[in-house]
């Protein structure tokens, strides 16, 4: 059996943003080490290394081991301990965080639901380590980088969760939230050259099977969704002191003529006369084609 140990290194520098990782440690457990029941004002996870114990949270009990992990959320009574024959060892770490609980919840991660079962995932230990090493070096920018492994631990953790769990046919609410992000990919990517199939590639789908999903969800077709885009984004472009080259550019459009054409279909009016309509043409001191 290992020799019993204990260490914890505190956040120097903690901040107040939406997560703060306060404290990090790791410890070999004695034989019967309790904890608790107890009730803590801030967040605590533990990694088990090695060995065997139970946790004790909402009624219920848990026996854990090698590879798994549990969370004890703030205001709720818990308590954990080592196995009598093989104690736990583990890594812990005490965090908090304005969207400290908005995070966890996105992963399906709440005081119901607080146990993440072992899967051989490297990553989630090393995160544990790397933070522990951040506070002991003492450096002053520890707490920006231990906020961002603690992201990094998290999404580790939802990857598991995601790989573990039972593949069901998409439900409508997937498929919801895949649309919705293909519209933020067309609404920061607009000014770019986009390829749908690129797109398809990346949210996994394949094209033809996007597109059927996205026109039924929003009545457009991809293409014509990025047109619009591109379309009312020009609309407010054309108030500013730009070309019209610089306006379709802008968009995404490297053939003004072109996008004057399109900018015709879509607004009845080319850029040219939607400018003088809304303004005048004296206003702007800069050249344009129709």
């Amino acid at each position: 059996m290992r020799p019993v140990s204990h260490v914890t290194v505190i956040n120097p520098y903690p901040g107040k943003g939406e997560i703060t990782v306060l404290f990090a440690g790791n410890g070999q457990t004695a034989p019967v080490h309790k904890v608790g029941p107890q009730v803590l004002d801030y967040y605590l996870v533990h990694f088990i290394l090695s060995g065997e114990g139970r946790f004790h949270c909402r009624g219920h009990e848990y026996i854990l081991g090698a590879g798994d992990s549990f969370f004890i959320f703030p205001g709720e009574l818990a308590s954990y301990i080592s196995d009598e024959q093989n104690p736990w060892c583990y890594r812990w770490i005490g965090f908090k965080g304005s969207h400290a609980n908005q995070f966890l919840q996105q992963i399906n991660i709440s005081a119901d639901h607080s146990v993440i079962t072992g899967k051989n995932n490297r990553r989630i230990p090393a995160l544990f380590h790397q933070i522990q090493q951040l506070f002991q070096f003492n450096q002053s920018n520890c707490d920006m980088k231990a906020g961002g492994y603690m992201r990094l631990l998290l999404s580790e953790y939802a990857q598991n969760m995601n790989n573990s769990a039972t593949q069901f046919p998409e439900s409508a609410k997937e498929i919801e939230l895949q649309i919705e992000q293909a519209i933020r990919w067309l609404t920061l990517q607009y000014s770019q050259q986009i390829s749908i199939e690129n797109m398809a590639q990346m949210l996994g789908y394949h094209r033809t099977h996007l597109s059927r999903m996205f026109k039924q969800y929003t009545g457009l077709s991809p293409m014509n969704f990025l047109l619009k885009i591109r379309m009312e984004r020009a609309k407010l472009l054309l108030h500013e002191r730009l070309t019209i080259e610089q306006v379709a550019s802008s968009v995404g459009f490297p053939d003004a003529l072109y996008f004057s054409k399109q900018f015709k279909k879509w607004h009845g009016s080319s850029p040219k006369e939607f400018r003088h309509s809304i303004q005048g043409k004296e206003r702007f001191d800069c050249s344009f084609s129709s």
